[in-house]
């Protein structure tokens, strides 16, 4: 029987190997937040051309020629152009630097060509908070800046190469060094309004948020969005979830479809007046950037206020308004009085506008309308003849309701009978403006749910909504919401709890209750959600005002750029001198070996055998015992051995306990310098 022969021993890998496959390591975690929002065949392509280097540095092959690279560059670079029709902005020009350092990774023929990499792959990293600035992206780029740094050090050695564990200490140390200096300059370096630099002109493509058109499905498409739309944080107590209407944008031109903004001709450019009834509400709103112009406030908003770098005002229906598109996180204060009249005294000739019908639209409506207007009564009553018919017919409230024709307002209201907020909203103002009473779409956000954390109230895209306002002599503009007479808990609580939320495709439906999985994802989201606060509020949204404000808290007044100047140096000198008086006293106290190694050197020079600058230990050594050496032949020995000892002590492998061997190894070295006579 012949017993199976022993597997040969692993081979270790070579040392370009594992360095190569550390920065492929690296510079992968650099890319792949780029997948979600780079074009596929730009994703492909990166993931095939890292995959390939990878092979080539585990199998030892050559590397491609530039024959066969500078074709496929060339055709990857004419894809972008393709796909972006451009060169320029932030899309065209990550995928280009994406896609050129997949390509370098395969012609680093030279050490110049790995920093090269590495230097480019810093750059790419930046790029990556073009597109999100989250905790979890910091987090992930401080990992990827890590595994950098580990492959810039190992690049570094030119003799024998720690392990990888003590590599990864060193990195994370130099990371870690690196944070106070950082934190010096975010707090103390000169902030301008707006960003330091310009963002390219696309780099706020893909906002979520409302628009300032409304047709069916375009407020239900954003209920399926989770993402938040603002914050608030109040100074008192917060209003009810039913008071929560925060006023967008009001639309008054309908075409029989869609919904758009009305100018009327005799317009004033002023906003409405009202009269304001109760104490104020105070409150302090974070807007997540959308795009558009829009500001929300509750209803109504005061006055406009005050934005940093941008501006504010009222529009002619008490929306607020921005000057300049909402394109990064603004923070603003606001007051707002929820009980009012908005424009209680109007002429018939400035309320026409809100009466107009598109003609030969809607016929079973209109008669309808003329039915009930038939029964008399004013605006008010008319209106509850609406909400009742909502009420006690088979309406249904349906984020997914059927598609509508031409005559839409017909099909819902006679046969599909299923819409979300808009259709309602739609549908009712229409009927009014056919009984002759003055009414518009307002579209905006209702709800917001008080994260018990820290306090703020999250307002997500999810809450966007939409409901109608009809003019009542006396009173003014007044709020109906004909959604609450199909589905109040919509008002009263939030859309999760008017519709559960689906699951792998309407297979499943969530319900919240208190000891669901819902549940207690839900208290898991509000701890994440007040993290991310602060994270946005005193990281992202830290500006030139609370700079001002944590300088004021430390004496200055009005500090300029030289003060600023003055105190980043004076703060990083400190930080430095803290930093480095532990490390310097940590090798005063290590280097007794260095110490007695001088001192051999000191007490050899007076016979002028003092070490040379480009000598070792052994050199020395071998100088030292050569027979011309005019050193007495005990002195001689002495010094060979006390050098011989220092060689192993400094430069070879620890053996046993390592602090015995060298307490007993520095014992041996002052015996044999004070024989060095």
């Amino acid at each position: 029987m012949k017993l199976p022969l022993p597997l040969p021993p692993a081979r270790p890998m070579s040392r370009d190997k594992s360095d190569t496959l550390l920065l492929l390591f690296g510079c992968l975690l650099v890319l792949v937040p780029h997948a979600g929002h780079l074009p596929l065949g730009a994703t492909l392509l990166c993931a095939l051309l890292l995959a390939w280097r990878g092979w080539i540095t585990l199998r030892g092959n050559r590397l491609p020629s530039h024959w066969l690279l500078l074709p496929l560059a060339a055709a990857a670079m004419a894809g972008v152009w393709l796909h972006h029709r451009t060169l320029f902005g932030r899309d065209a020009g990550v995928t280009m630097l994406v896609l050129l350092l997949a390509f370098k990774l395969l012609e680093m023929r030279a050490r110049r060509d790995l920093f090269v990499v590495l230097f480019l792959s810093y750059f790419v990293l930046l790029t990556n908070f073009f597109y999100s600035q989250s905790i979890a992206t910091a987090l992930w780029m401080t990992a990827a800046l890590v595994a950098l740094l580990v492959a810039q050090i190992s690049f570094q050695y030119t003799g024998a190469v720690p392990p990888l564990a003590r590599r990864l200490r060193l990195g994370a140390t130099v990371f870690g060094l690196a944070l106070p200096l950082a934190l010096v300059f975010f707090l103390f370096f000169p902030r301008i309004q707006g960003p330091l630099w310009g963002l390219p002109s696309d780099a706020q493509a893909g906002r979520s948020g409302l628009s300032n058109r409304m047709e069916p499905g375009a407020i239900a498409r954003l209920a399926l969005s989770d993402d938040i739309a603002f914050r608030a944080r109040f100074d008192g107590t917060p209003p009810p979830p039913a008071r929560r209407y925060w006023r967008g944008p009001v639309l008054g031109r309908y075409d029989g479809r869609v919904w758009s903004e009305l100018r009327p001709p005799l317009a004033t450019g002023q906003p409405a007046p009202f009269r304001s009834h109760g104490a104020p509400l105070r409150y302090q709103v974070t807007l997540e950037p959308h795009g558009q112009r829009w500001l929300f406030a509750l209803e109504t908003a005061a006055a406009a206020p005050t934005l940093s770098g941008n501006r504010a005002r009222l529009g002619e229906q008490r929306e607020l308004l921005a000057v300049q598109p909402i394109t990064r996180r603004l923070r603003y204060d606001a007051v707002s009085y929820l009980d009012f009249e908005l424009e209680p005294i109007e002429s018939p000739l400035l309320l026409q506008p809100w009466l107009q019908l598109p003609p030969g639209r809607n016929p079973q409506t209109l008669e309808f309308a003329r039915q009930l207007r038939a029964r008399g009564g004013d605006a008010a009553q008319l209106a509850q003849r609406v909400l009742r018919h909502f009420r006690t017919e088979d309406f249904h409230y349906t984020l997914e309701p059927p598609l509508l024709g031409a005559d839409g307002i017909d099909e819902f209201l006679f046969s599909t009978r299923a819409g979300f907020c808009e259709h309602y909203a739609s549908a009712f103002v229409v009927l009014m403006r056919a009984m002759e009473v003055p009414a518009r779409v307002v579209t905006g956000y209702q709800g917001g749910d008080i994260n018990p954390i820290d306090g703020f109230m999250t307002v997500r895209q999810s809450d966007a909504h939409a409901w109608a306002e009809i003019w009542i002599d006396g009173h003014g503009w007044s709020r109906v919401d004909p959604t609450a007479a199909v589905a109040p808990s919509r008002i009263e609580v939030n859309l999760s709890g008017a519709l559960p939320r689906p699951l792998l495709g309407g297979l499943l439906q969530l319900d919240a209750g208190e000891n669901s999985w819902l549940s207690r994802w839900q208290r898991l989201r509000a701890g994440w959600d007040a993290a991310t606060n602060a994270w946005n509020q005193w990281v992202l949204n830290y500006g030139s005002d609370d700079q001002r404000a944590l300088l004021r808290g430390l004496g200055f007044r009005e500090p300029d750029w030289r003060q600023l100047a003055l105190l980043m140096a004076l703060s990083a000198s400190v930080l430095l001198a803290l930093m480095l008086a532990p490390q310097l006293l940590r090798r005063r106290r290590g280097d007794a070996v260095d110490a007695l190694y001088s001192a051999l050197s000191r007490r050899l020079a007076r016979h002028g055998l003092a070490r040379r600058i480009h000598e070792g230990p052994r050199a020395w050594r071998q100088r030292l015992t050569a027979p011309q050496a005019p050193l007495p032949a005990a002195s001689r020995d002495a010094a060979a051995q006390f050098l011989q000892l220092y060689e192993a002590l400094r430069y070879g492998a620890p053996r046993g306990n390592p602090a015995a061997e060298r307490a007993a190894a520095l014992s041996r070295l002052k015996t044999l310098l004070n024989r060095c006579r």
